[in-house]
């Protein structure tokens, strides 16, 4: 599956996105013709390989000839609703103004239908989201990650006046999404940035396992000590099967006081057993026993055995090693009704298989009195695929 990391170290605009994508290798005249579906005229892109800092990057610059600059969210929305995008363009990006609408919506306190966007109404927005999506289709990439977004400091003037950095707007975008202060005075993430990879991004935090094929830089239009660039890493996610060995204990038990074996098993998982198991079994002379089973790390296995020794009747154990498969996997946080939720994530020739972590939803049912099982569905129904 092909992926694309966006490494947002100094923010995040929507046309730092496009010039990131153009400079992976994104086709000019492909993407227009994709815009071109829209069904809008009145602007120019200028797309030119600039230098920022010491760093060569991808400038995009979106010229609007109209003199409309502020428009209702439903008229944004109606312009890529009514359009001959590709489906799935179409989708994304209504997914992601409708998002921003409901931000302004949020922090104005008025109807979605009435919510009047000022610098977020011009036609350069609709270019950056719905390019930024039909770029990423057209360059084959199925899967975006991101890392933590840097959110600057300071104020910014806009048409509602002078506003704290970041924006009412953006920070309400960016609820579920984990950020940080690098130290910069001064916007790093705007709201179209925000709108786009909060939408889009599968997770955010550190690069995923990633043979990596092209790395671009999109440029932004301001000047800071750290060079307001994005950069792009695209590649193929490495999703071999990994392999690992561990050493597997087991002893046969027929004259323990059973109600041992829990305080011996809750003991082995804090020394660091990866697993523990009991097994009823018959042995000689038709004795009911059990049988202890653990999966040890090699290094710990000494260890493991010596509480085995000190804490149960047995004289000896069998120990041998094995070698364990695993699919890739990753944990990822989701955001439900009723809280976050973590998901963990494996893959299976590319297609992932979805499996919430039990204890989240386990607290989740008995705080609500919903059912454990659809909570678990609701949960595993949220993660992007």
């Amino acid at each position: 599956m092909k992926a694309v990391y966006f490494d947002c170290f100094n923010g995040i605009s929507g046309d730092m996105i496009l010039g990131a994508l153009f400079d992976l290798g994104l086709d000019r005249d492909s993407w227009l013709g994709e815009l071109d579906k829209l069904g809008i005229s009145g602007y120019e892109v200028r797309i030119e390989k600039k230098k920022k800092g010491s760093l060569m990057g991808t400038d995009v610059e979106i010229i609007v000839k109209d003199n409309v600059t502020h428009r209702h969210a439903r008229e944004i929305l109606d312009i890529v609703s009514n359009s001959n995008l590709d489906e799935e363009i179409k989708e994304k990006s209504l997914a992601i103004l409708t998002k921003i609408a409901q931000a302004e919506s949020s922090i104005h306190n008025e109807p979605l239908e009435e919510v009047h966007l000022h610098e977020l109404g011009g036609i350069d927005t609709i270019i950056d989201v719905v390019g930024s999506v039909a770029g990423l289709k057209l360059l084959g990439i199925e899967r975006v990650y991101s890392s933590p977004l840097p959110v600057g400091e300071g104020f910014i003037e806009t048409a509602h006046g002078r506003l704290p950095v970041p924006a009412p707007a953006t920070a309400e975008l960016l609820k579920g999404v984990p950020v940080y202060s690098n130290g910069m005075k001064g916007e790093l993430v705007t709201p179209t940035g925000a709108g786009i990879i909060s939408t889009l991004s599968f997770s955010f935090g550190p690069i995923p396992p990633l043979t990596v094929e092209k790395i671009g830089y999109g440029l932004g239009k301001k000047d800071f000590a750290i060079p307001n660039m994005l950069r792009a890493i695209m590649g193929e996610l490495y999703q071999e099967k990994q392999r690992d060995t561990n050493t597997i204990i087991d002893v046969n038990i027929d004259d323990m006081n059973p109600q041992v074996y829990g305080y011996l098993m809750d003991k082995l998982f804090e020394l660091g057993a990866l697993d523990v198991f009991f097994t009823p079994i018959y042995m000689k002379k038709s004795r009911p026993a059990i049988k202890l089973t653990v999966i040890s790390p090699n290094h710990l296995a000494d260890k493991l055995i010596d509480v085995i020794f000190k804490e149960t009747t047995s004289i000896g154990v069998r120990t041998y090693q094995v070698e364990k498969v695993m699919l890739p996997r990753e944990i990822v946080e989701v955001d439900t009704p009723w809280g976050k939720a973590r998901v963990k994530v494996s893959y299976i020739n590319g297609t992932p298989k979805v499996m919430p972590e039990y204890d989240d939803c386990k607290v989740i049912a008995e705080k609500t009195g919903i059912p454990i099982q659809q909570v678990m569905k609701e949960i595993a129904g949220r993660v992007k695929r």
